[in-house]
């Protein structure tokens, strides 16, 4: 891939390398162990050269510009093609379009924009379709000190790109993985005998890792509290539980809401004091953004 798109990979905060083996691996699923488009071959000349634009079906957040970049730049390498394809981008990451704004204009060998065409917009697709659900809830939270979060319930293989998009939408991250954040959570509060002694073992065995605390009682929060801890997620807690909660330990701990939220409840529950709110649906359940290839004609 060009050195542009890998530095904007890098401004996004994703790992240019990464981004290539997902890129790779998926277009390998399309091409199989012969690297061959057959219907491309069959249908095109090889000489054939034509301009294409990437354009949105839907109105929404766009998100994945520079890994949709990276296809059109990498379909070559992959199918042993010497030739290669120039990537124009229109719109950026971020950004809200409307149906039928050009996101991104590709220019280069007919057979090799057919072939990365849908990875390209699978992966362009699912990010903006993640960027757009996160919009609507940091509108939501809006003028309310809450940011909307993620969680791990991700994609396999996909994690750093919708986590990404998530950014990209308004929202924030709350941990990457198992390794970067303790979450103590009910199964291990049982395991360790407790909210404080989880919290304790944790801090002892890796004093430089930042620790959550999943708390589901006013009693919990406040043992949690008084044992050290500074960020609790409070789970499936109603308005004025939450309220009561904010108010014995609010300032003393950021805190999380989470379980079963919905948009609707959205303010109500930031107008409580809370922090955060976490949502698993913005990955787990974002429909994707409709984007297509336009080949131009005449």
């Amino acid at each position: 891939m060009t050195g542009e798109t890998e530095g904007l990979l890098r401004a996004a905060g994703l790992d240019p390398e990464r981004v290539r083996r997902v890129i790779v691996d998926a277009l390998l699923e399309d091409l199989g162990s012969e690297f061959l488009d057959v219907t491309s071959v069959a249908t095109i000349p090889d000489s054939q050269v034509d301009t294409a634009d990437l354009v949105a079906r839907a109105d929404g957040v766009v998100a994945g510009l520079p890994v949709a970049a990276a296809v059109f730049e990498l379909v070559g390498e992959v199918t042993g093609a010497d030739r290669t394809v120039a990537v124009s981008l229109v719109a950026h990451d971020g950004q809200r379009v409307v149906r039928g704004d050009v996101l991104a204009t590709v220019t280069g060998p007919t057979r090799l924009l057919l072939t990365a065409e849908r990875t390209a917009l699978n992966l362009l697709s699912r990010m903006s379709g993640v960027a757009t659900h996160t919009r609507a809830w940091a509108d939501a939270l809006a003028g309310t000190k809450a940011m909307v979060l993620d969680t791990r319930k991700t994609t396999p293989g996909l994690r750093a790109l919708e986590k990404y998009a998530v950014r990209a939408g308004g929202g924030t991250n709350k941990r990457m993985g198992l390794h970067d954040v303790a979450m103590v959570k009910d199964n291990h509060k049982l395991a360790a005998g407790g909210v404080a002694a989880a919290y304790r073992r944790v801090r002892a065995a890796f004093p430089g890792v930042a620790v959550q605390v999943e708390v589901d009682t006013l009693a919990e929060a406040v043992e949690a509290v008084e044992a050290g801890a500074d960020f609790l997620l409070v789970d499936n807690m109603g308005v004025e539980l939450l309220r009561e909660v904010v108010r014995a330990v609010g300032g003393r701990a950021e805190l999380e809401a989470t379980g079963g939220l919905t948009l609707a409840v959205a303010a109500e529950v930031a107008a409580t004091g809370v922090d955060f709110l976490s949502v698993g649906a913005l990955t787990h359940s974002s429909s994707s953004l409709d984007v297509a290839l336009d080949l131009r004609t005449g």
